[in-house]
């Protein structure tokens, strides 16, 4: 079927919960219906995640669409200032469980699929993730068959009996390019590169900071990937002989993720590529393979981070920009790894002003009971196994230096009300 032959009003019932692949994944003619047809089918609940630069919630939002999201990353910053964007401040190790069976159990499930292969079996392609436990439990599942999705190996596959219905479609799926990496950026990458040992099972989240340290891991050895996102530069690092996983405790010697994050690049090396892997959250999350795993160095960035050591990685300004995400998923993971590094990675300043402060300007993402390493470009503060006066000491060291003594006279206070 085309899309200009789908009725979805005969699929959607008014106050149902629909939910779809985030970023690349996003079946974005099938997005794109629902908006021209949102006024047909009545008040919706939409769960969304990252958005691609494509993606169907970076234009116009219907008012009968009630947005909801785990994160305010790009475009969704601007529909959480407009009012128009609830945000669900949870691990994302909570989401399978929260669409399929949860205060967000999904109704409709729209999915993008490769086309099939030889069995009749069509990939998920480009990201398995969180959304796809919906499939077992929503009512309605709408596929768009999309002959420029790769077929990626590890990903669920679905065959035609098990949608309700589908468009068949041939468009470039949404990409998310590269961010630019400042100086600053690229100096605190390279301090987080020289903590990395050879042989490391490596998990980065997304954003400028996380890519540049990938790019600074070019001169090292038989690196593994267990992450939520694979993207440009992990796979280049694959490419290139670095990430091997030749020491990796899980699928050694292939590359592990939830989503394909990156360009066209990415989706066609990742197309029948036995070195790739794309699973569920209910995998890539999970507490005892991350524990298990050879080495896991977990690199994740934030917004800012306090004396004491809690994490702010979801409000910068006065506006939710970032999420809880899988920070704490991972943290957690490497810290219980033999070996492994819990990382929390950071620029020491942003617009002239302190990223390491007295107090937060947003929430704790991540408690200070975690004891992590926060890495900026003038040091390490190594905080697991330590009192809150060396705490404060050693995040004062990592701050930029212009900061730091309105962060010394502010010490004592803080200890006070710690």
């Amino acid at each position: 079927m085309t899309s200009a032959g789908l009725d979805l009003a005969g699929l959607i019932r008014p106050g149902d919960t629909v939910t779809w692949g985030q970023a690349c994944a996003e079946p974005a003619t099938l997005t794109e219906l629902l908006v021209q047809q949102a006024d047909r089918i009545g008040s919706l609940r939409c769960f969304v995640g990252i958005p691609a630069e494509s993606a169907v919630t970076a234009r116009t939002v219907p008012s009968t669409l009630s947005v909801h999201s785990y994160c305010g990353a790009g475009t969704n910053a601007a529909l959480h200032a407009a009012g128009r964007l609830d945000v669900w401040p949870v691990h994302y190790s909570a989401l399978p469980a929260l669409l399929s069976q949860g205060a967000l159990e999904a109704d409709v499930v729209l999915v993008q699929v490769s086309s099939p292969d030889e069995q009749g079996r069509h990939s998920l392609g480009l990201a398995d993730d969180y959304f796809s436990a919906a499939l077992d439990t929503a009512r309605v599942v709408i596929a768009e068959v999309n002959d420029q999705v790769p077929f990626t190996f590890g990903a669920r596959t679905l065959t035609a009996d098990q949608w309700t219905a589908a468009i068949h479609t041939s468009r470039t799926p949404g990409q998310l390019l590269t961010p630019a990496i400042g100086e600053d950026t690229a100096a605190t990458a390279r301090r987080v590169a020289r903590l990395v040992p050879d042989g490391a099972t490596l998990q980065f989240g997304i954003g400028a900071l996380p890519e540049a340290v990938l790019a600074a891991l070019v001169d090292h050895r038989d690196l593994g990937i267990h992450s939520g996102i694979l993207n440009d530069t992990a796979m280049r690092l694959v490419e290139s002989g670095v990430a091997t996983g030749a020491r990796k405790t899980h699928d050694p010697g292939v590359a592990v993720g939830g989503l394909l994050g990156g360009t066209a690049d990415l989706f066609r090396w990742a197309h029948r590529n036995p070195a790739v892997q794309l699973r569920s959250t209910s995998y890539t999350h999970d507490p005892e393979v991350l524990a298990t795993s050879h080495q896991l160095v977990a690199v994740n960035s934030a917004i800012e981070v306090d004396l004491t050591g809690q994490v702010n990685a979801e409000v910068a300004g006065g506006r939710y920009v970032g999420a809880v995400g899988g920070a704490v998923d991972f943290l957690r993971g490497a810290a219980r790894s033999p070996g492994g590094l819990p990382i929390v990675a950071l620029p020491s300043t942003a617009h002239g002003h302190s990223r390491i402060v007295s107090t937060l300007s947003g929430p704790v993402s991540t408690p200070r009971a975690e004891g992590v390493l926060v890495v900026t470009e003038h040091g390490v503060a190594d905080l697991r196994g330590t009192t809150l006066t060396q705490r404060v000491e050693r995040m004062i060291a990592v701050a930029h230096p212009a900061h730091r003594a309105e962060l010394e006279a502010s010490a004592d206070r803080v200890l006070a009300s710690a």
